[in-house]
């Protein structure tokens, strides 16, 4: 397997990290990027080169690529992987927060990516993978901003498919369905307090158990699961447009696509409904 010079956002946790450790185990030069290096230190040892990054600052952006290309002359390979979930009504989020999550889901994505294109296009070589999610093609209830976020990513990342088509470079999402990490807690604990004392309350609070239900229980995959499709991404010599994998991420689109939106609705609040 041919070595490669790989960038990877938000590599401090999660699916980030186990991404870090496996690509460095097979043999790539990875630069794990995050705002929190110290939570990479265990990393190091296996080969993975932390490096600081706030990924709404375009300043810190710019510095980390530059420390990457300093030394290695070459980016390969950007895994665009940073994001967090924000849930609850479009009516009670506040502003800045549904900013807040855009800024980090999308224009972080947005700002490293220019930056590592036109050394791509020298290299006639090169891939950009961007984790997206079956959120980005389906919305779940209290979900919006969030979704908004993802299927943004979605848009971005076909776009820019077309545009490199021609420099040789390959632009690939990873659509994971329900992973076994905090993603879900923390997305609960959001819903849960921008519905208190609203007439959402009821429903949110419902809602919110449900998906603490889920994250907390056994059936969901781990995030090696998500780690092997972006190991894939990166590896496969024609790597392909999407890689749907995860709990539940088949389904959730198949259905998806069948149902008249009337009857998909129905289904996601009966659900709710059904802890009532």
């Amino acid at each position: 397997m041919e070595s490669k010079v790989i960038v990877l956002t938000g590599a401090s946790s999660g699916i980030g990290f186990q991404t870090a450790r496996l690509l460095a185990g097979q043999g790539h030069k990875v630069y794990g990027a995050a705002r929190r290096v110290e939570m990479m230190e265990p990393l190091v040892k296996e080969g993975v080169v932390p490096i600081k990054m706030d990924i709404t600052d375009e300043s810190s952006v710019e510095s980390a690529v530059k420390t990457v290309l300093d030394a290695e002359g070459r980016i390969d390979v950007l895994i665009n992987n940073a994001g967090f979930g924000f849930f609850g009504a479009i009516e009670t989020v506040p502003i800045e927060e549904a900013r807040r999550q855009l800024e980090v889901n999308v224009f972080g994505l947005a700002r490293i990516t220019p930056l590592v294109i036109p050394v791509m296009r020298q290299q006639k070589s090169g891939r950009i993978v961007n984790i997206s999610s079956v959120a980005g093609r389906s919305v779940l209830l209290f979900g919006g901003w969030y979704h908004v976020s993802k299927y943004s990513v979605e848009a971005f990342s076909d776009a820019l498919r077309m545009e490199l088509k021609p420099f040789g470079i390959d632009v690939s999402m990873i659509e994971p369905g329900a992973i076994k990490t905090n993603w879900g807690i923390i997305a609960a604990e959001h819903l849960a307090e921008t519905s208190t004392g609203t007439v959402y309350q009821q429903l949110g609070e419902k809602e919110a158990n449900l998906m603490k239900q889920i994250y907390s229980g056994k059936m969901l995959s781990s995030p090696s699961v998500i780690s092997k499709a972006i190991s894939r991404a990166v590896n496969d010599r024609r790597p392909k447009a999407r890689y749907v994998t995860g709990f539940g991420s088949h389904s959730i689109l198949f259905f998806k696509g069948i149902l008249p939106a009337r009857w998909w609705d129905a289904m996601l609040r009966k659900g709710v409904g059904k802890l009532g």
